[in-house]
């Protein structure tokens, strides 16, 4: 007999207890049935009431589902930051914004008379602003000079002429693109750091943003971080363009309180359409594709306290990270400056990467978020669509109520702090 282990018993054990009868065996197959039992199906192919269903059974109150012994990321903390984060953005940039305006209009009113009949208006001090810039420039030309005048002459000049062109160059372009250039320069050191591998490991905790890592702050650095060459290229070439043009517009055309500077504002924009896009792809990917995965393992799962769960747990933590990537890059706040550049300026016309024709701003923008659409249904995973829808959301509904938010948090400010430095200011008596 195959695999049957016997009870041996006496002659004398037979006579005294004859109810034993003949001796028994136990064979594997009899033996695995008490503690495995067999899953029989119907004619249908449908399990019976002995299978072992998916999900929670009768009678097993005290037994964990499959989901819950893996569980699911929770998305509060992540909120909470962006919410905080956002608003402490909004309330430092409006800090800055209204010193700024002070600043300037009682620089401006100390150098010419007229301003004594009429106070002037914010091109005015722009223009005074751009000025004074040029001239400390020219100053620190100077000073430069003096300080290299031992140098050979031909060094001197070459030295003097790469500086005044580089200042002419920077002090040409518009306050947003020097902004957007100092964002770039940022990102690019960023990058440098990614090619160091001493730092990767660093740099993958702390520069990506993993969904199911439970990290919050990651949705902040991981904003301006790029591991590939040709994506720092072109969201630094976006940024560039639709970020000064973003800039532009909150410095001229807001209807309420108009500013002399608005790179505070556009920095508190950035920020904040960055953090939103990241909150709503962390979102998708913890409450929709997270449990989705999990649907479609605890299926094939046996919600017991037994090997096979065990086995699919370990499928799950295999399954996970190459279903849920990380993320990281500033193509959610992009969008957010595209999307609110295309209907701040709907009239105007962009050339894409790479092609040789000009198209309307609406048309590109509206294929860009199509495209984003359509890599969402076909499952694409190149690019993170759902940052990208995010922020572009964000730059519509900034577009409409951008406005007047702006203007709440610089009375909020003039509300909180305008007393206090009025009496700090004051004279003592």
């Amino acid at each position: 007999m195959l695999c049957t282990t016997s009870r041996r018993l006496s002659l004398r054990s037979f006579k005294l207890n004859p109810s034993l009868g003949r001796t028994q065996s136990r064979t594997f197959f009899r033996s695995s049935q008490k503690c495995l039992p067999r899953v029989s199906r119907n004619v249908s192919g449908n399990l019976t009431s002995d299978a072992a269903p998916a999900f929670r059974p009768d009678g097993t109150d005290g037994i964990r589902t499959f989901c819950e012994r893996v569980g699911r990321p929770p998305i509060l903390k992540q909120v909470a930051f962006v919410l905080f984060g956002s608003l402490v953005a909004y309330e430092l940039a409006a800090e800055q914004t209204q010193l700024e305006n002070d600043h300037w209009s009682n620089e401006v009113k100390k150098f010419v008379s007229i301003w004594t009949f009429r106070p002037p208006t914010h091109e005015e001090i722009r223009k005074s602003k751009s000025r004074a810039q040029v001239n400390e420039f020219l100053k620190y030309l100077e000073s430069a000079r003096e300080r290299i005048s031992q140098w050979p002459i031909a060094l001197q000049n070459v030295s003097l002429t790469v500086a005044a062109f580089v200042g002419s160059f920077y002090y040409d372009a518009s306050e947003g693109r020097r902004l957007c250039w100092s964002i770039c320069a940022l990102n690019t050191a960023i990058f440098l750091v990614w090619k160091i591998p001493r730092f990767n490991p660093f740099m993958n905790r702390a520069f990506m943003h993993d969904p199911l890592s439970g990290k919050a702050y990651t949705l902040l650095t991981s904003m301006f971080s790029h591991k590939s060459f040709f994506h720092l290229v072109a969201n630094s070439m976006g940024l560039a363009s639709f970020g000064a043009a973003a800039t532009h517009y909150l410095c001229v055309y807001p209807s309420r309180e108009p500013d002399i500077s608005a790179q505070w504002h556009f920095l508190a924009f950035f920020i904040s359409a960055g953090l939103f896009s990241g909150l709503v792809s962390h979102t998708v990917s913890t409450k929709v594709l997270y449990p989705r995965l999990l649907s479609q393992l605890s299926k094939q799962a046996v919600v017991r306290s037994s090997p096979a769960a065990s086995a699919v747990l370990g499928e799950a933590a295999q399954e996970a990270p190459r279903k849920i990537l990380p993320s990281l890059g500033a193509s959610g706040a992009i969008y957010a400056a595209v999307t609110f550049t295309a209907l701040a300026f709907p009239d105007a016309q962009v050339q894409p990467i790479f092609l040789p024709i000009s198209v309307s701003i609406t048309t590109g923008v509206g294929a860009l978020v199509l495209a984003d659409i359509v890599g969402i249904l076909r499952g694409w995973r190149l690019f993170d669509h759902y940052a990208h829808l995010g922020g572009a959301t964000f730059g519509v509904l900034y577009h409409v109520y951008g406005d007047e938010f702006w203007t709440s948090m610089k009375q909020l400010y003039r509300k909180i702090i305008g007393p206090y430095q009025v009496e700090r200011s004051s004279p003592q008596t």
